[in-house]
């Protein structure tokens, strides 16, 4: 059950509970992006590859999205703060873990608990802006947030790379245990409780596996989870393959790639910010339709381009721009479609819808990784992200047409209804 004076809070604190909520939001990017640039000293130091250190990077992605799925219920059984602080101190002590290893394995592994207690950041936020927030409000809330979550790819590649190079990159994961401590104090203390435990909601497999189905069978979460998802997939390529591409292919510094991480992030965030303004004149399902459409077009000149050498380092840059842009204006108003059916299933939609980014963010980044060992060029990150975006376009495509019929019915129902009534 929803609180029902929390309106009152988000009125007085509305700017508190978003940078909250955004800070829980970024705490996965800024694990993802602040050890990038340290990978060739963490492969120097533990005697691996860069492409063995990657997959690191894969067991985080495979570890969040099978920790959604595991908060998900927990969050509709005890409320959204206690799994919240649980999962925030599995983090924090997985993070102290990766300061001390010693292999590259140890690392692969700790990364998998230190996502394991993430995930429950991400899940929790999701579902307290569907608490919080009245529904035609949560596509304005989750640009906003990705202001905040934006912030992340800005900063964090910089901070990685001078921490690296001025201090060593077991700093990185100090800092992250840290950062993760204040989250962690200002959630227990500035965060409100937005939905009451449920005693009566069980964690048994069956009803567990039964509130999941409920949520997959509503087509609008599944056409919009799922294209968000592989967008999402899309993303994250580039942040598995831009290391090999920008440090090997194109010699660019440590320092070089911090900037032009930072740079290209600047799109992604503009754009959700853009996408606030747009949803003054327009729907969610009109900007995304259209971004997605963009995005693929987009995809497929980057392929073809970076793919064969044809665009050089600037080329390669603007049509990344492009394409983390268009990103910007499909998550929020993603995330908003795909939760809005839902109010006493919003852990769970969440959950799913986490888990969906993550699965399908981890095949993607191991795809790259896996690639890159037998075709060093470009190829094996562009080519990864033309096919999830035009994937994606596939899916919503296909979904609308669906939801559409879905609805059709529905009024012929009622129409009928209405008839059978008045007769």
């Amino acid at each position: 059950m929803i609180i029902p004076d929390i309106m009152t809070y988000n009125k007085r604190n509305h700017f508190l509970l978003i940078l909250i909520l955004g800070a829980l939001t970024a705490l996965a990017p800024f694990s993802i992006d602040m050890y990038l640039p340290g990978f060739p000293a963490i492969a120097k130091d533990l005697h691996s590859s860069i492409a063995e250190v990657s997959l690191s990077l894969s067991s985080f992605f495979i570890g969040v999205s099978f920790g959604q799925l595991l908060y998900g219920p927990l969050l509709d059984r005890f409320g959204r703060k206690r799994p919240l602080h649980i999962g925030l101190v599995v983090y924090l002590l997985a993070s102290l873990g990766c300061v001390f290893v010693t292999s590259v394995d140890a690392l692969i592994a700790l990364r998998f608990l230190q996502a394991l207690g993430c995930c429950a950041c991400t899940v929790a936020a999701t579902a307290m802006v569907r608490d919080l927030f009245p529904v035609e409000e949560n596509a304005r809330v989750f640009s906003m947030l990705l202001l905040v979550v934006g912030v992340s790819p800005m900063l964090a590649p910089a901070i990685g790379g001078y921490v690296t190079e001025f201090m060593g990159w077991h700093y990185i994961f100090i800092i992250l245990t840290v950062l993760a401590a204040v989250i962690l104090a200002a959630s227990y203390w500035k965060l409100p409780e937005s939905y009451q435990p449920d005693p009566h909601y069980s964690l048994m497999p069956t009803p567990i596996i039964r509130s999941f189905l409920f949520v997959i069978k509503e087509p609008r979460f599944t056409t919009y989870a799922i294209a968000g998802a592989m967008v999402f997939a899309g993303l994250l390529s580039y942040v598995a393959g831009s290391p090999y591409v920008f440090l090997e292919i194109f010699r660019v510094s440590g320092t070089q790639y911090s900037l032009i991480f930072a740079a290209l992030a600047a799109g992604l965030i503009g754009s959700g910010q853009v996408n606030s303004v747009l949803l003054r004149k327009y729907k969610s399902e009109q900007i995304i339709i259209v971004a997605l459409a963009i995005q693929a077009i987009t995809g497929i000149i980057l392929v073809t381009g970076a793919g064969n050498g044809w665009l050089g380092l600037a080329g390669t840059l603007a049509t990344i721009f492009i394409f983390l842009s268009c990103a910007g204006f499909i998550f929020p108003n993603a995330s908003a479609l795909s939760m809005a059916p839902f109010a006493q299933h919003a852990g769970s939609a969440s959950a799913l819808m986490g888990a969906l980014q993550m699965g399908l963010g981890a095949l993607a980044s191991v795809a790259v990784s896996l690639l890159s060992k037998y075709d060093h060029t470009a190829f094996p990150m562009t080519g990864v992200m033309a096919g999830c975006s035009l994937l994606a376009l596939c899916v919503l495509l296909t979904g609308s047409y669906f939801i559409r019929r879905g609805v059709a019915r529905k009024t012929a129902q009622t129409a009928a209804q209405f008839n059978d009534a008045a007769a």
